[in-house]
């Protein structure tokens, strides 16, 4: 039994000093059956702890209904990093930012739409409290007071970026321990006034969150906790990436140099992240700045290990700073696991198609509405949402508007594109509606709910309403396509050599054969924007304006022998070929 304490300005784990070293690794953004190669790199870096966040989201996708199995099995990774030798911390706070889907919290908290959320909501706390009888009792056994390896629990999640509600934070903290949680507890928030002020409560050990110039962070938090560790429970040593923006990277000296500051300066560190891994599905987040921006399927972080689990020149840096500080030989470290292998399976051609629009029946249970409405009130998380209407004629160059379209939509007028409408980048379609009138197509997808700062009420889908020029549009079908399986796509003979030429949405069907299963990297050249699945098994969304190029596919994946591939294609491409190939591309 493992007790670690916070007193006199250090930790102590069964009353000796001890300095933790730590590195986030998501259970739930790598496949289980490369939980343990990671956890056993990240040891062989020369770390002690593991970290990771609990997304409420992928435990509970429907409500009431929960989710420990496969990915989601939590528990399987907690104990499989015991077994390796590494303590754990777990920050199961009911939002965790992240960069994951509406910071964690599930979607069909949004259909409350007079819920208030991270706060002293009685509506909200309900549902909470019912997820936590869920989730805390599977983690009591695994505390390092019962003989488990988590020895630390997160209470909120840098609340202080968002609000100031310490009833709240009190709340959730005593909620952990009448449920049984008796490790270290703690809350993890910028170094600012403000923030420290918000997010942290009397009582409860504090750490912060930074990048760069540890010395000022650590000041800072001196002036509100004089007596307890120094701890950076995110060292954000990389970043993540945006659609339509560059790849972050960071240099790998710039690194190594502020970490061995801070392990100068006696703090212990969580690195955030020490592997990134990846956005599977449609779990992306997303930020809203001046403007809403999506993040892309892959997390790789620019980490010490990539998102395939290859060692990077950050990694070797840290593990040297590590054995300089520890006074060890990296030859004394536990050894680096053999890396995965890569394999080329070459082009793959996509012979089968389905029109989108022209399934509609076989795909989505319509339902009938007089406005527009988004996907949480009509009981849809994730994917695309189609909205049809008939629109009277003859009209001619009026302004179709979509009031608030989240995030990204394409217009179709009696099947004809008549162009897209993205959030970031609202316009009004100029169109014309003949004298017998027009059906109306709008196809929208659901890129990432918002993750981080004061917008994260984010609906999706068309929601306000749709208009020509003043005059609102009432009596609509709508069909929602959270596309959480692929079985009743239609799809339709051979359609080799059948170029696209018409700006359609569609699906696309083929298959590889393996004889030899290892990592590869799926480029759609050719291809413009849509998501692939693999056996059934949802990648992610690829966007020809990068930054990201390729999707990671995982060998687990794969089978021996036949292969699916699914592509939906929101644009069509010319040539309906894939290639899988050995290399990343991240941009």
């Amino acid at each position: 039994m493992a007790i670690l304490l916070a007193k006199d300005r250090q930790f102590l784990l069964d009353g000796k000093p001890f300095q933790i070293l730590s590195g986030a690794i998501h259970y739930f953004r790598v496949v289980p059956e490369y939980w343990e190669d990671r956890l056993l790199k990240l040891q062989a870096c020369g770390f002690n702890t593991v970290e990771t966040y609990v997304p409420w989201n992928l435990h509970e996708p429907q409500e009431n209904e929960f989710n420990f199995a496969g990915i989601a099995d939590l528990e399987s990774f907690v104990t499989l990093a015991g077994k390796l030798g590494l303590h754990v911390i777990v920050r199961p706070s009911p939002y965790i930012c992240a960069e994951w889907e509406f910071g964690g919290l599930p979607a069909w908290l949004l259909q409350y739409p007079y819920m208030k959320l991270r706060c002293m909501d009685a509506g909200y706390l309900q549902k909470v409290d019912r997820y936590y009888d869920e989730l805390i009792p599977r983690l009591v056994p695994l505390l390092s007071t019962n003989g488990g390896p988590i020895v630390a629990m997160q209470i909120e999640n840098e609340y202080g970026s968002y609000g100031n509600d310490t009833a709240y934070l009190t709340y959730l903290r005593d909620g952990l321990t009448q449920r049984g949680v008796d490790v270290l507890l703690f809350t993890s928030d910028g170094p600012e006034d403000g923030m420290l002020q918000g997010g942290t409560v009397p009582g409860t050990l504090a750490t912060v969150n930074f990048g760069s110039r540890p010395e000022e962070a650590f000041e800072k938090f001196r002036e509100y906790r004089a007596d307890e560790p120094l701890m950076c429970m995110e060292y954000w040593n990389g970043w993540f990436d945006h659609w339509l923006k560059p790849h972050h990277t960071r240099d790998a000296g710039d690194v190594a140099d502020v970490f061995d500051r801070m392990l100068r300066a006696g703090a212990s560190v969580n690195f955030y992240m020490f592997h990134g891994g990846t956005n599977f599905g449609f779990y992306n987040g997303a930020n809203y700045g001046e403007k809403y921006e999506a993040t892309i399927t892959s997390y790789d972080y620019d980490s010490p290990l990539s998102e395939c689990g290859d060692e990077t020149e950050k990694f070797r840096a840290v593990r040297s700073v590590i054995a300089r500080y520890l006074g060890q030989d990296e030859s004394e470290f536990p050894a680096f696991p053999a890396p995965q292998p890569k394999k080329n399976y070459g082009a793959v051609q996509l012979s089968e198609k389905a029109d989108l629009l022209g399934s509609l029946e076989r795909l989505a249970k319509p339902v009938r509405r007089t406005s527009p409405e988004p996907m949480e009130m009509i009981g849809q998380s994730y994917g695309f949402i189609v909205y049809s209407t008939r629109v009277s004629g003859p009209r001619t160059g009026e302004k179709l508007h979509l009031q608030d379209v989240h995030d990204r939509a394409q217009v179709f007028l009696d099947g004809v594109c008549q162009g897209t409408v993205e959030r970031w980048n609202p316009r009004p379609l100029e169109v014309d509606i003949p004298a017998q009138g027009a059906q109306l197509d709008i196809v929208v997808e659901n890129m990432g709910r918002v993750n981080y700062g004061p917008k994260l009420r984010d609906y999706k889908g068309i929601t306000e309403g749709v208009r020509l020029n003043n005059q609102f549009l009432f009596d609509w079908t709508i069909y929602p396509l959270p596309l959480d399986h692929t079985d009743a796509i239609p799809f339709t003979g051979d359609n080799r050599g059948d170029e696209q030429t018409v700006e359609r949405p569609a699906f696309y069907r083929g298959s590889f054969t393996v004889e030899e299963r290892g990592d590869t990297f799926l480029r759609l050249d050719g291809w413009t924007k849509g998501v692939v699945w693999i056996n059934g098994f949802n990648l992610g969304r690829y966007w020809a304006e990068g930054p990201q190029r390729t999707l990671y596919v995982p060998a687990p994946l794969l089978r021996d022998g036949v292969n699916e591939i699914i592509v939906l294609e929101l644009h069509g491409t010319e040539k309906p070929v894939v290639e899988l190939s050995d290399t990343p591309d991240l941009g």
